[in-house]
């Protein structure tokens, strides 16, 4: 079982930043893909980035390749998501993820979300 809190979103103006974090309960972080979802109301949920246990891999969605850098510190248990240049689009609950092998996130663990609102 995995537990996860995320931390970390706010209002913020467009252009400017926002770090969250995403505490992982448990001894084997480092085995689970680590993935950052979210979802604007009245859209379906979407894929954000996610990266491997090893950080050896990471992936974006194009819309925020270049701006969104996702990372993870496994001795502290947590994955982070650093957003830069943020436009009003990126307003959105975001949801920390982990699945084993990051193709099956339906099977995963979820976090309870954190809001993002960016203004224009």
């Amino acid at each position: 079982q995995v537990q996860l809190v995320e931390s970390g979103g706010g209002l913020v103006q467009a252009g400017g930043s926002l770090r969250l974090s995403c505490a992982a309960s448990g001894r084997t972080f480092s085995t689970y893909v680590m993935g950052w979802f979210r979802q604007a109301p009245g859209k379906e949920r979407e894929f954000v980035a996610d990266i491997s246990g090893s950080s050896g891999s990471m992936h974006y969605r194009d819309s925020v390749k270049g701006r969104f850098t996702i990372s993870r510190d496994n001795a502290k248990n947590t994955v982070y998501l650093q957003m830069n240049s943020l436009k009003p689009e990126d307003t959105a609950v975001y949801y920390c993820a982990a699945e084993r092998t990051g193709s099956n996130w339906s099977k995963g663990y979820w976090g309870q979300g954190t809001q993002v609102t960016v203004s224009s």
